[in-house]
């Protein structure tokens, strides 16, 4: 099992930045390099507590399918969302939304994995998925802080059903 902890330090309050976290339309946005698209359950909007997404996207040449259940939800501060099926052993993310006394939020990631195949599947974790998904993490985290920062017609759409 893997952990990766992720923190940004975002110029807007956590209830936008909460509600970005949850948009299907800007996940969506933020994963154009892997053509992620979501194709069952919540495909667009919010998702929320209870719901389930089902997504696919190309990652290291294959298409590959990942349904999330929403597990957790405490609004604005966290929630959890975990794999239910997929190519993961596990695959379960904390989402974490802390205001700071500068009037920021302070925006915490912790994400534990495991892949399959045993000893193998550990190789693959420590030498390739950790640092992947890292970067698949930062990237979209640098997608929501600058919607977040950005003026309201930028960020209001997204999650006008929040």
């Amino acid at each position: 099992m893997q952990l990766i902890k992720l923190e940004t330090k975002i110029a807007a309050p956590p209830e936008r930045c909460f509600l970005l976290s949850l948009s299907i339309d800007l996940h969506v946005e933020s994963t154009a390099q892997t053509n992620e698209r979501a194709i069952a359950g919540v495909t667009n909007g919010l998702i929320g507590p209870g719901e389930r997404v089902t997504w696919q996207g190309r990652h290291f040449g294959l298409m590959l399918t990942h349904e999330t259940l929403i597990t957790k939800y405490d609004r604005p501060h966290y929630f959890q969302d975990v794999m239910t099926r997929g190519t993961f052993r596990s695959f379960e993310h904390d989402h974490y939304f802390e205001a700071m006394t500068d009037g920021n939020t302070l925006m915490r990631d912790e994400l534990r994995f495991a892949a399959p195949f045993g000893p193998i599947g550990w190789l693959a974790e420590t030498l390739l998925l950790r640092r992947y998904l890292a970067g698949f993490l930062a990237e979209r985290n640098r997608a929501i802080q600058r919607i977040a920062e950005g003026p309201f017609a930028i960020w209001s759409p997204l999650i006008q059903n929040g």
